[in-house]
């Protein structure tokens, strides 16, 4: 069965800053960007155990995938795969 995907408004707000961010140089480049981390999540809906394990937590549910060099985290909750956040893999979480 597939899992809805939805984006918490932090995630969603994450994505508009690497957008702003990553515009300042090239907007062409963010528009990329933005488009392989939002199509990432896409296959979630089929396969939403596919990332691994957030090594911070250690928690079956929260998972990660990664887009060039971001982080997606993400939670499964039943039917409902939630991405919490998108994140630079040099940030700390």
């Amino acid at each position: 069965m597939a899992h809805k995907v939805v984006w918490s408004p932090t995630a969603i707000e994450d994505i508009e800053a690497i957008a702003s961010y990553i515009s300042r140089d090239s907007i062409s480049y963010a528009g990329t960007v933005v488009r392989r981390v939002i199509n990432s999540t896409r296959n979630l809906e089929n396969f939403p155990f596919a990332g691994r394990i957030v090594p911070e937590f250690g928690v079956e549910t929260i998972r990660e995938i990664f887009a060039y060099s971001y982080r997606i985290i993400y939670r499964i909750e039943n039917e409902t795969v939630t991405v919490a956040a998108v994140i630079h893999g040099r940030r700390e979480l």
